[in-house]
């Protein structure tokens, strides 16, 4: 049976979470943190041009996590700051 657990900006489903990410581009380092409310903050080195903010956001949340790559995706927001994120369970 499916349960859900609603927490402020994330909810999970059996072997699934899905977070929301607020994110800035252009800082002096990539960094992941934890809002009150639930939702998270990623500040990214990279640029939002090719994608390449997209995969540095991707890289963190795994590393964060300590899951794979592949296990993280964009839902909603690809080519936006504000982002849904799905996180699978390995």
């Amino acid at each position: 049976m499916a349960t859900t657990a609603a927490c402020g900006a994330w909810y999970s489903r059996r072997a699934m979470s899905v977070i929301q990410v607020k994110v800035k581009t252009n800082a002096r380092r990539s960094a992941l943190s934890q809002l009150a409310d639930g939702s998270f903050r990623a500040e990214i080195k990279a640029q939002p041009v090719d994608g390449k903010a997209n995969a540095e956001l991707i890289a963190l949340i795994a590393q964060h996590f300590g899951c794979a790559r592949s296990a993280v995706t964009i839902k909603l927001g690809a080519s936006s700051t504000l982002k849904l994120i799905k996180i699978a369970a390995d």
